[in-house]
């Protein structure tokens, strides 16, 4: 008897646990070697894993929605048609029993589906496989429209849930209880096997939309936010505020947002050019000492819809012009809001920006991300009146900056010289930033 079980692959360094998005394949469906069969949201992203081993998807035994531990049995494949009955049989009776099979021996990490190699759009790394999103996928189950008649709008042609929408005519999405009752085929909720059925809790509340009084269990991507916090908060820090003139920046701004610069991209430049002369700013902290890292890897945070944050990277910042920063910018936030990031495009920061400018705050600390030694909070720029070099008044547009750094490697003079070489940059020279 041929029967393999598909486990809950570690898409991550922090995963201790994975929660299924949804089941691409259905159990009875016929699986290729290398054919995505599920979608597990990792701390960060959704990532479609593989199957190892051709057959039939037999038993799925984690469904949509519920969650699982790293190395956890979620599946069975069957080599054939007639290992099927067998494979129910090995699962108890169907019940879900993701913990059962969990001691397992290295050998058998050849039987964990993994995920899809890496390719532009985030997904499978077969171009002539369907790109889709989890959601996308799930809508045109439940509305029966053919995947492969739609053309994609999301990053690099990747179908997403308002492509289906559009094909069967509606505004808004469909709620999960308008259309559970009209599938004929979901089944009673004690067999798990048909797969419609328990992709149906797997639509968490959005932090927008929470009843008063309710109790939303934390998505995976806010558990990692969490335990990232506890660690960043073992770490001795401190702060070093700045005021900035941005009258300069600003007239920048105005003169090549045309042409699709974004501020955000004009901040992270300034701050990558001011760290070549500052490398301490872009190190961090170790064991064996202070890391000096290669590159200037700037991470901006940003707040994803349904809670928690996420940081893409412009990898390399300093050496990239502004244009291409821009563009780059512009698709690391597309894939980040579709859940597509690759480990590579948020991991790998070695200085983070956080920039709350856009919501008029005035001023605010950042909590040091793990592995970085530094993170800057932008606040909004303000009209101000201020004390002229002649001896006059005037009104010039300022911020205010505070830098959080880890006070084990860097210091409050190291600190205070970044963040003057940062002023001195936007202020009288912005125009080297498009060099």
């Amino acid at each position: 008897m041929s029967i393999h079980e598909v486990f809950m692959p570690a898409l991550s360094s922090t995963m201790t646990e994975g929660k299924i998005v949804s089941w691409v394949k259905s159990p009875g469906d016929k699986v290729e070697k290398g054919e995505t069969v599920v979608v597990v949201e990792s701390d960060k992203a959704d990532m479609d894993v593989e199957s190892f081993y051709e057959g039939f998807l037999a038993h799925i035994i984690v469904p949509a929605g519920e969650s699982a531990p790293i190395g956890a049995a979620i599946a069975y494949v069957a080599e054939t048609e007639a290992e099927i009955e067998a494979a129910k049989a090995m699962a108890g009776g169907g019940s879900a029993v993701a913990e059962t099979p969990a001691p397992v021996p290295v050998a058998a990490a050849a039987t964990v589906a993994t995920p899809a190699t890496a390719s532009q759009n985030g997904s499978n790394h077969r171009e002539d496989r369907l790109v889709a999103s989890p959601r996308a996928r799930k809508l045109a189950k439940e509305l029966r429209v053919d995947l492969n008649s739609l053309k994609g709008s999301g990053p690099y042609g990747r179908i997403v849930a308002e492509d289906v929408e559009t094909a069967v005519g509606k505004v808004q999405q469909p709620t999960t209880p308008a259309i559970t009752p009209t599938q004929p085929a979901s089944p009673a909720p004690a067999k798990p096997t048909p797969a419609p059925a328990p992709s149906v809790p797997a639509p968490a509340p959005s932090i927008t939309s929470a009843v008063p009084g309710q109790v939303v269990p934390l998505t995976t991507l806010q558990n990692a936010v969490v335990r990232n916090m506890m660690t960043s908060l073992s770490v001795p820090t401190f702060h070093v505020g700045y005021t900035i003139t941005t009258d300069g920046l600003d007239k920048l701004y105005k003169q090549i947002k045309s042409k699709g610069v974004t501020m955000t991209a004009l901040l992270a430049k300034a701050v990558a050019v001011t760290l070549q002369k500052h490398p301490l700013l872009n190190a961090s902290y170790s064991d064996q000492g202070i890391v000096y890292h290669p590159n200037i890897n700037v991470a901006i945070a940003v707040a994803m819809d349904d809670g928690g944050l996420i940081t893409p990277v412009l990898q390399k910042a300093d050496q990239v012009d502004i244009y291409s920063l821009s563009r780059n910018w512009k698709s690391l936030v597309e894939k980040a809001r579709a859940k597509q990031l690759q480990p590579d495009e948020y991991s790998t920061g070695t200085f983070t920006l956080s920039n709350l400018g856009m919501f008029g705050v005035d001023t605010f600390d950042a909590i040091l991300p793990p592995g970085q030694g530094s993170i800057l909070a932008i606040a909004a720029a303000r009209p101000q009146v201020v004390a002229t070099a002649d001896g006059l008044f005037g009104v010039r547009q300022q911020m205010k900056v505070n830098i959080t750094c880890d006070h084990r490697i860097i210091y409050g003079a190291h600190a205070a010289a970044f963040l003057q070489d940062l002023a001195k940059l936007i202020e009288t020279n912005p125009q080297s930033l498009t060099l």
